[in-house]
């Protein structure tokens, strides 16, 4: 067994305070879920506590990622979007398409990320 292994590995959540699995070692889909697995199966995770915990760990960095598991026979069905909730999204994608949206991989505008070198303006 790896060290990133056993570090991942508790599955009575004495360590981390939830049951905590390594990548791919989840117990069976019927029971746990992510936020965007209970999504797919029109379900909400509807204020319940995290049940369980999957944990990886970057060998080269060193970074731990982490995705919350929810118990499936306690999450609700998804609220059914209203006039007004559909409404609301309309307006913010006509925001989207008309005005400038910062690219997040720069996090600035294109031409403070890659400025040019013009020169000075004759008569100065």
């Amino acid at each position: 067994m790896s060290a990133a292994f056993g570090k991942c590995y508790d599955p009575s959540g004495a360590r981390y305070g939830v049951p905590t699995f390594p990548w791919k070692y989840a117990p069976s889909d019927e029971q746990y879920a992510t936020r965007r697995q209970l999504r797919a199966r029109g379900l909400r995770p509807g204020g319940q506590p995290v049940a369980a915990q999957v944990m990886r760990i970057n060998r080269r960095s060193g970074t731990v990622r982490v995705a919350y598991l929810y118990r499936i026979d306690l999450a609700l069905p998804v609220r059914p979007m209203t006039s007004r909730k559909w409404g609301a999204l309309a307006l913010a994608m006509l925001a989207r398409q008309t005005s400038y949206c910062l690219p997040r991989s720069l996090g600035c505008c294109v031409l403070c990320a890659y400025p040019t070198n013009t020169p000075a303006p004759e008569g100065s």
